[in-house]
């Protein structure tokens, strides 16, 4: 009598992230899926204008995603977003979300303020790390100023200013600003 092994079928473990990316993703060039814009850059770390310190080093590699739908407002469009920043050093990285409200030239120039809430990886407490921005709580306000123009109607150019703060609710309040040039690409 012969053994044959019967193993189930089961679907490639990728298969959850390519659907969530046919739902997110536009179908053709007339714009249908959730995603917006993707951007990518390359952020200086720690610069202390709002911060106060510049204790922390490196890089920032950032990556943002730009939904659908948006909302007319005062002149812009608001959309929500999310994106993270990874530090080159091991310093303070962050995962954050919220909304961009964007004001568009006829010409090509934008400005973009985002507000929302960031989840980092740094120090929270006084005298943890010293060399290390002290953050108060591990979930902070995030603010970022944007400016740029747009060329062959889909591409980006831009520089970006974010800061993260708990917004003085608790101590420490040390902040952390980034500063860079970002590119990004509109479906």
């Amino acid at each position: 009598m012969s053994q044959t092994r019967h193993t189930p079928h089961s679907p490639p473990r990728w298969s959850a992230l390519l659907l969530l990316l046919s739902l997110l993703l536009p179908a053709s060039s007339g714009h249908t899926g959730a995603l917006d814009e993707i951007r990518l850059g390359i952020l200086y770390h720690d610069i202390g204008v709002w911060g106060g310190s510049s204790m922390e080093g490196g890089y920032d590699v950032n990556a943002e995603l730009v939904f659908s739908p948006s909302l007319n407002l005062v002149g812009g469009i608001l959309r929500p977003n999310l994106g993270f920043s990874l530090n080159s050093t091991g310093d303070t990285s962050k995962v954050y979300g919220g909304g961009v409200w964007e004001y568009s030239w006829p010409r090509g120039y934008f400005v973009d303020v985002a507000l929302g809430l960031a989840v980092h990886n740094g120090e929270t407490d006084e005298g943890n790390v010293a060399e290390m921005n002290q953050l108060g709580s591990p979930v902070l306000f995030r603010l970022a100023l944007e400016a740029g123009f747009t060329f062959g109607r889909r591409h980006l150019i831009s520089l970006m200013f974010d800061h993260i703060s708990n917004g003085y609710l608790t101590e420490p309040n040390e902040g952390l600003d980034t500063l860079g040039l970002r590119y990004g690409y509109r479906f």
